[in-house]
């Protein structure tokens, strides 16, 4: 009997995983099967002669073990898209050993994809199979055809290559676009398979990349024939793109001169000299907002701007680019850890930087770890005075010892630091909305579960809102505070969520939710709550917003003065564009919904795309996720403000 080839094992396993995982990230199968295929291949070569060189009990030893860390991979890889919807990257992986902190959610997510795990581990049991009934062969190849292999291999490359370089080659997010200029790992997951996308991250991290810059500057800077008045700053871009010798300093120059500001509007500098006070909160939603078991929360909201079209993308760290997009008006770099990369940065637009100058004294607080995500540093370049958190000082104010953290006993131990100053900013990073939301493990949950215990859902449903009951005493704390102290009227408080609560499962989501949401788009909308004690009735918002949004709105209803054509996100209130920007490229507009992953546009009801409205919207992305990043790796802003002074 003629035994199976173990390369045709190799091919037929690769390609399995790969389409497998695609089925199951991307709820479709593939439509790039064929160049998955052809990518795959040369990666089942390679193992397949590294598994064929030795004697066949060693190759057996070696096939197990690659077989097993690759299901390992994969299965590693499902359970972090449903956490984080975004895909494995190197310097993820080196930069993660803090998630030991968190085995308990890790553990959550590999039982919640069970039937995932258990597809990618059906190959070990083919191969048990195979192995006990002695059809494969694992005899060592002898070194002709090791060497028709490797030119197999090369051969295969140069078609999938060929490919990707000469097929809707010219399309923006084109399979060359991705393979050689663009870092989005999702899309090119889809396109070209997981392994193939770890393969071109990897290379990017250990070689450096540098994605090319292609800025196609159109004049969108408002007619200063107008008596509009825009949120603009005196900066002689001229001038630096005269003396600027760097060719992408001088393109970032011309990129952003030439963008349109935002406008002055009836709100700006309606909160002009008020103390602010921001939160962003962990996983919150408009799912914790209730008049019956969060009345502070909706006093916020019903009394408060009615942002009713906000939404909150996740991106791929999760907690740490939520907090860097509502904090800089900027979009995460892909691939790294923005949070951790801007530290050292000039951020002139930063909350404390800003109100710093205006005589603000700014304090920072969280109730987890100081250092992780290396928060320290990011707080540093932020500019904030002090920082306070388990590590820091925190732990000396109040029990750190549970998990997760009273945002209660936070803000009541630490309101005296600045209540009674002339002026003041406070951030708070909260914690105590953190997953995983069952009675067992999570003490916020045990701490409100009576409140919780009786409602019509399901103990994660309810679990979920007890946790938010915490974040709810710990506003109702802060407001009572600001009162005694006479300062209610002369604060704004802004609260916003860092991502959706991806502890919960869509069914669960919707088992609170007033509406049915969806898993590409609705799932994300999401709050963001502007009160002060001065308003005298509720403003109502239904222009879209997102978290890039938050800052230049604020600084915009503080009258602050602030160049807005440097910052990626744009005031709500002004009558720029709206746009919502998902980490996949993916946006929603006034005119509809486009789904990146499967390149499908649903307009609204009633409205009309002109042709070519989504090329432009994507070239419109394409330069915001460019400009973002070269912000960040170049130290940006220092060389507008120190060449300005």
């Amino acid at each position: 009997m003629k035994k199976l080839s173990l390369l045709f094992y190799y091919i037929l396993f690769i390609i399995y995983e790969e389409l497998a995982l695609s089925c199951l990230l991307f709820k479709t199968f593939p439509t790039s099967i064929l160049l998955i295929a052809l990518f795959s291949i040369p990666i089942a070569i390679l193992l397949n002669i590294f598994s064929s060189i030795f004697k066949a009990k060693i190759n057996k030893i070696i096939t197990y073990i690659i077989t097993i860390f690759i299901v390992i991979l994969f299965g590693a890889q499902i359970v972090y898209y449903s956490m984080y919807e975004s895909i494995l990257s190197f310097y993820s992986i080196l930069n993660g050993g803090q998630v030991t902190e968190f085995m308990d959610v890790v553990f959550g997510m590999i039982l919640r994809n069970w039937y995932g795990i258990l597809l990618f581990a059906l190959p070990i049991i083919v191969l048990i199979v195979l192995h006990k009934s002695k059809v494969i062969d694992f005899e060592k190849r002898n070194l002709k055809e090791t060497i028709i292999k490797i030119g197999a291999l090369v051969l295969v490359q140069v078609v999938a290559v060929l490919c990707v370089n000469f097929i809707n080659s010219d399309e923006i997010y084109s399979n060359k676009d991705l393979y050689y200029n663009t870092h989005v790992p999702k899309l090119t997951t889809k396109k070209m398979g997981f392994l193939t996308a770890m393969r071109i991250d990897f290379q990017r991290f250990a070689f450096g990349f540098e994605e090319k810059l292609s800025v196609k500057v159109s004049s969108n800077a408002g007619d200063s024939s107008d008596e509009q008045e825009y949120n603009i700053t005196n900066i002689d871009f001229n001038k630096l793109i005269e003396e600027e010798q760097d060719k992408t300093i001088k393109e970032m120059h011309s990129y952003f001169a030439n963008q349109q500001p935002t406008n002055k509007n009836k709100y700006t500098g309606m909160f002009k000299g008020k103390n602010l006070v921001v939160l962003v909160a962990e996983s919150f939603s408009s799912l914790a907002i209730r008049e019956d078991l969060t009345p502070n929360l909706y006093k916020l909201y019903s009394e408060g701007f009615q942002f009713d079209n906000f939404y909150t993308p996740i991106f791929p760290v999760s907690t740490a680019d939520g907090e860097y997009m509502t904090d800089t008006a900027l979009i995460p770099k892909e691939g790294v850890w923005s949070f951790k990369e801007i530290a050292g940065n000039y951020m002139p637009y930063s909350y404390a930087n800003v109100f710093e100058k205006l005589g603000y004294s700014s304090n920072a607080y969280h109730n987890h770890t100081a250092t992780f995500y290396e928060r320290d540093k990011y707080i540093n370049t932020m500019g904030y005075d002090s920082y306070l958190a388990v590590g820091t000082g925190l732990e000396k104010r109040m029990d750190t010892s549970k998990w997760p953290n009273s945002d209660y006993e936070m803000v009541d131990v630490t309101t005296n630091d600045y209540i009674n100053n002339d002026k003041f900013l406070a951030y708070y990073m909260t914690v105590s909305g953190h997953l995983n939301y069952t009675r067992n493990g999570n003490c916020m949950v045990q701490r409100n579960w009576n409140a919780v215990k009786d409602l019509p859902y399901s103990d994660k449903a309810k679990s979920y809102l007890a946790a938010n009951i915490e974040l709810e005493k710990a506003v109702g704390k802060l407001m009572n505070n600001l009162k005694e102290a006479g300062k209610l009227e002369d604060t704004v408080i802004v609260i916003s969520g860092d991502h959706y609560p991806y502890g919960l499962t869509l069914d669960e989501i919707n088992e609170l939710s007033t509406y049915k949401r969806d898993d590409i788009f609705e799932k994300y909308h999401m709050p963001l709550l502007i009160w002060s004690g001065s308003m005298k009735e509720p403003i109502k918002v239904d222009k879209l917003g997102t978290s890039i949004d938050i800052l230049p709105t604020v600084l915009n209803l503080f009258g602050v003065e602030y160049d807005s054509r440097l910052l990626i996100g744009k005031d709500i209130l002004s009558d720029s564009e709206p746009l919502v920007i998902f980490a996949d490229r993916s946006f929603i507009t006034d005119k509809g919904k486009y789904n990146a992953i499967t390149e499908e546009f649903i307009p609204n009801a009633g409205v009309k795309i002109e042709e070519g409205y989504i090329e432009k919207i994507n070239n419109i992305i394409y330069k915001k996720f460019q400009m973002s990043r070269l912000i960040l790796e170049n130290d940006y802003y220092r060389k507008v403000f120190l060449a300005k002074n």
